[in-house]
């Protein structure tokens, strides 16, 4: 790997993939490489920087499961338990059964829940900008939360098979604060944020959507075109229901988030610090860490193509990097991609972030190709 190659990777994605601006963060050893491109604020040009605060989107679904297994060293809760043990009838409707639906379910999105993120509560509130701009500070409660997560049929069985699901998450986190009786944001701060240092990592409060500084803007081209039925709209056909890509991007920076998985703000320098750790097994005791790392293949969910998924966290699949085991943390959300992989030491970790939501697969595939050195199978 080159930091030549690396940049030139991020120019390309600004002057071919329009993002508004993009950062790698690099950590190899000792050595440390910080590169940019684009801008941090597309009205007054200003470049992005080194230390800036951005949602993490799914990324917190790792500090989740983090918690949970932790909980379970410490011999609190079983990642087999039913979420019944914990959470009594709040899944036995629609189809569900609380007893046969287990924490690691909800942790691996192996559950049979159906994908969240297209929950007509969301999709009506955010996929026009009209809808955006008169819901963009809306604020969900647990509750609500746990109405959207089961408020369509199961997509399979328990255990079946890996469909992404945000609702499983927001189940662990109320499994969290059930067993230990203190707020999710506590127990994370505690176990995760300060053993590791991550001294500018936080969980927003859900009628917050300011960012500590610094931070970039947040844009979006996450649209439905004109016309388009939202309850049309499927895991497999969203991209071709979007706006046509020559728009101008719409400022999302103030969005609540209450509805992401931890709703977690984090940076590049903390994020590798973050998975540097759980990608080497530093955080938790080596049979939890075992866990985490036991992973399902995502193939045919229209996830990230060649991975393979553990507890709320992703490795690229062996067979598509020549053998190099390649681990990562990330999410994609309204105006923000952030992924952060490892060496399975925690040695070689690269942090990305980019002020848009994911373009496209190619971006974090040049990313990371070009920082590890290693082709990642072929372009979907």
């Amino acid at each position: 790997m080159t930091h030549t190659d690396l940049q030139q990777v991020l120019d390309w994605a600004v002057a071919e993939a329009g993002i508004p601006g993009i950062v790698a963060d690099v950590k190899d050893g000792h050595r440390t490489w910080f590169g940019t491109a684009g801008v941090a604020d597309l009205a007054t040009g200003a470049p992005r920087q080194p230390g800036e605060h951005a949602q993490i989107g799914s990324g917190g679904k790792a500090f989740i499961a983090a918690v949970l297994l932790g909980l379970e060293a410490e011999g609190k809760v079983g990642i087999d338990d039913p979420v019944n043990a914990w959470l009594p009838g709040v899944l036995d409707v629609n189809g569900y059964d609380g007893d046969k639906i287990t924490i690691r379910h909800l942790l691996a999105n192996t559950s049979g829940l159906f994908p969240t993120g297209l929950a007509p509560e969301l999709t009506s509130r955010y996929t026009t900008r009209a809808a955006f701009r008169e819901h963009r500070f809306d604020a969900f409660t647990r509750q609500e939360l746990f109405e959207m997560t089961v408020s369509q049929p199961p997509v399979g069985q328990p255990g079946e098979h890996f469909r992404y699901a945000n609702g499983g998450f927001y189940l662990a986190e109320a499994v969290i604060e059930k067993i230990t009786g203190h707020s999710f944001t506590e127990e994370v701060e505690r176990r995760i944020f300060q053993p590791l240092g991550l001294t500018h990592t936080y969980v927003r409060p859900a009628a917050d959507v300011t960012y500590r500084d610094p931070h970039p803007r947040a844009y979006s081209r996450q649209f439905l075109k004109d016309g388009v039925d939202a309850d049309a709209v499927t895991s497999s056909n969203w991209e071709s229901m979007l706006e046509q890509p020559g728009l101008d991007p719409l400022d999302v920076t103030e969005f609540n988030t209450s509805w992401v998985p931890g709703n977690i703000i984090s940076t590049t320098g903390d994020m590798i610090r973050a998975v540097s750790a759980l990608a080497s097994g530093t955080l938790l005791p080596p049979a939890q860490h075992r866990q985490m790392w036991t992973t399902v293949s995502t193939e045919g969910s229209d996830w990230l193509p060649h991975t393979r998924y553990g507890l709320g966290l992703f490795e690229f699949d062996t067979a598509a990097t020549g053998g190099r085991v390649l681990r990562g943390v990330g999410g994609s959300y309204w105006g923000s991609m952030f992924f952060t992989v490892s060496t399975a030491d925690g040695e070689h970790v690269i942090s990305v972030h980019t002020n848009i939501e994911m373009i496209s697969w190619d971006v974090l595939r040049r990313v990371f190709e070009a920082g590890f050195g290693v082709a990642i199978g072929t372009q979907p």
